[in-house]
């Protein structure tokens, strides 16, 4: 039986455990990604395990998200980031030089090799034929450090591609109509390959934009073959000697199968509050739009600025619509200037960003409240715009560039016949002019010996975390529903994310979405569980969405399911996810009651079961757990950083 390319990356990189779906495996890691955001525990991490240098073939740290310098705390971190990857032996990527995922697809990326990065939309590097993962920043931090990367073996689920993309229909729409069928939790526990001959006239950005968001369907990741697209990328980036063919046997086999015709395909779009609450763009139509955000990570091609440029040239905006454009990276931007898109942008009415992810994240950029705002981001969970009320839409180049032109949702398939736009027909470059200036390699070991970290005052430290205790008892001081996200567990924007790097002023911000005095409660109760329902802590990979709470003394989630990268973090940090056993128990807890666990040592290290006893209502709850016997170790040891200074 023949193999498929994500089990060749596995298989070429395992260092422990068998590729049974569900078990445990670790994986040999190449390459990491950081980024600003949550790179500065990364590196608080690396120093307090005493790491020297690290042991990857490549890693980078890149300054993306906290870029907006209202106050001295993001170029402090700044600062001491680039100290850090000066004393680790890390390239260092500075601010403005480009969003990390298609900054290091540029630069870096490399077919056949295993990326750890601590963002979840790492994945999206498997547009080059990479086992591209994103984790918490203390999985990077050991991966750093020559550990392996644990994960559960995941099922591989193939989606055969056929067709072709008919006009006015782009590789957004792929991965929309992948949500639209599945939603933010078809992919949990699953890597998805695409495969087929619709593959061939996607180019390898196409495949980016549709790999980035394999993370709102919760898979591990995307994976793609690296064939003739791949190659082209490569050499047009200068970097041919880098690629290697990988390609899935004739014969190959998939746990899960699916297909996608792309000629069948129209405009979709995700609406206010959920990546995968698709629907097309012709059942949306009509309802007014007063801002239009292009860029992130999720749309971060050359070609996904040329179709907007294209679309408005010699037009004007909207008056009422304010289209902002965010530069993915600071070659993009040059090659856009070169060929006068960025004139073409200017001149009808745009108004040009930064280099960075912006108002993905929500740092600036939030709408008004009540006004639709349609952004070819990923993401759109609620209040992630720093808006607490939003109504932020998910769409393609070609849908944002419609509503801009129109002031309203627009099926762009009707650009020809009332504003006499043909659809233009934008091919990726042979060749672009690389600016690799801007990258600070990896000083020397006797250099990087000498380097002292740059710490201003606004730096932290790492949390101290104590074992837990044999017997638990709990009061319940969150009840939230399903597929609750990081954003909402730890709020993102401007506001908070300038204390990432200070766990004590961060934690004020965890649960503020869903209740204000949450931070003041907990500071009250100590101890406590938070009851989740399915899918919780779904999203960004952001580890402080489990070190802010722990803070605050969470010790319990219990939930239907949880998130992947969540239930890691949440282990990492000595905070137990235990599942219900019975889902309707989840009808049974209400906020305020008495949970009292017992014997948790004997019962975490003798199987999957644990008992729950309600005080409160006099009821007794079975729930279980999915912890490896090495996520064991780290839950009773208070987490991953007190375990290893046991050893």
């Amino acid at each position: 039986m023949g193999s498929n390319v994500a089990r060749k990356l596995i298989g070429s990189h395992l260092v422990s455990g068998e590729m049974t779906p569900g078990s445990e495996i670790g994986l040999r890691i190449d390459q990491t990604l950081t980024q600003d955001a949550t790179g500065t525990m990364v590196m608080l991490e690396l120093e307090g395990i005493g790491l020297d240098r690290v042991a990857t073939d490549l890693s980078v740290q890149y300054v993306d998200h906290n870029l907006l310098q209202a106050d001295e705390r993001n170029m402090a971190d700044h600062l001491f980031l680039r100290s850090a990857a000066r004393r680790f032996g890390l390239w260092y990527s500075g601010p403005g030089n480009g969003v990390s995922h298609p900054t290091h697809m540029e630069h870096f990326g490399k077919p056949g090799s295993t990326l750890a990065g601590s963002d979840s939309h790492t994945c999206a590097a498997g547009s080059l034929g990479m086992l591209a993962i994103g984790v918490g920043g203390l999985e990077v931090a050991l991966a750093m450090a020559g550990e392996p990367l644990y994960v559960a073996m995941p099922r591989i689920w193939g989606v055969r591609l056929v067709g072709r993309l008919p006009d006015w229909v782009s590789a957004k729409d792929v991965v929309l109509e992948m949500l639209r069928r599945h939603g933010v939790g078809g992919g949990v526990g699953r890597i998805i390959e695409y495969h087929g001959p619709g593959l061939e006239a996607l180019s390898a950005m196409d495949r980016h934009v549709i790999a980035n968001m394999g993370a709102e369907l919760g898979a591990t990741t995307s994976v793609f073959p690296a064939d003739r697209a791949v190659r082209d990328f490569l050499r047009s980036q200068g970097r041919g000697e880098d690629y290697t063919a990988l390609a899935a046997d004739p014969d190959a086999t998939y746990d899960v199968e699916d297909e996608i015709d792309l000629s069948s395909l129209e405009p979709l779009i995700a609406r206010p509050g959920s990546p995968g609450d698709v629907v097309t763009v012709c059942e949306a139509a009509g309802q007014e739009v007063h801002q239009v955000v292009v860029g992130s990570s999720a749309n971060p091609g050359l070609r996904d600025f040329e179709m907007v440029a294209a679309l408005v040239r010699g037009r004007t905006i909207h008056p009422q619509v304010s289209l902002d454009v965010n530069p993915s990276s600071r070659q993009i931007l040059l090659e856009l200037t070169r060929s006068g898109a960025t004139a073409a942008l200017v001149q009808a009415g745009a108004r040009i960003h930064q280099t960075g992810c912006m108002g993905c994240i929500g740092m600036g950029q939030a709408p008004a409240v009540g006004h639709h705002s349609l952004r070819t981001f990923p993401r759109n969970f609620p209040g992630r715009s720093g808006t607490k009320d939003d109504k932020v839409w998910l769409c393609s180049p070609e849908t944002a560039a419609a509503a801009a032109l129109t002031g309203q949702i627009t099926d762009p398939r009707e650009l020809p016949e009332h504003l006499g736009i043909a659809y233009p027909h934008i091919s990726p470059p042979r060749e672009v002019t690389v600016i690799d200036t801007q990258f600070e390699a990896p000083l020397s070991p006797e250099q990087a010996s000498q380097v002292q970290l740059d710490k201003a005052p606004s730096i932290g430290g790492l949390p101290e975390l104590d074992p837990l205790p044999d017997e638990l008892t709990v009061p319940v001081l969150m009840k939230v529903g399903d597929d609750v996200s990081t954003d909402e567990i730890l709020q993102a924007g401007a506001r908070a994310l300038p204390f990432r790097s200070n766990i004590e002023k961060l934690a004020e911000f965890t649960f503020v979405q869903l209740d204000e005095d949450y931070p003041r409660h907990a500071h009250e109760t100590g101890a406590h569980a938070v009851v989740g329902g399915v899918n919780y802590g779904q999203g960004s990979s952001r580890e402080h969405a489990a070190i802010a709470p722990r803070h605050l003394g969470l010790r319990l989630v219990l939930a239907k399911s949880f998130a992947r990268i969540h239930h890691q973090n949440l282990a990492n940090y000595g905070i137990l996810p235990l599942e219900f056993a019975e889902p309707g128990d989840y009808d049974r807890i209400e906020r305020g009651d008495e949970l009292v666990l017992t014997n948790l040592r004997g019962q975490l290290e003798n199987g999957d079961s644990v008992e729950i006893r309600n005080t409160t209502r006099d009821q007794t709850y079975p729930a279980r757990h999915h912890l490896s016997e090495r996520q064991v170790k780290s839950v009773l040891a208070g987490g991953q950083i007190p375990l290893l200074k046991q050893r």
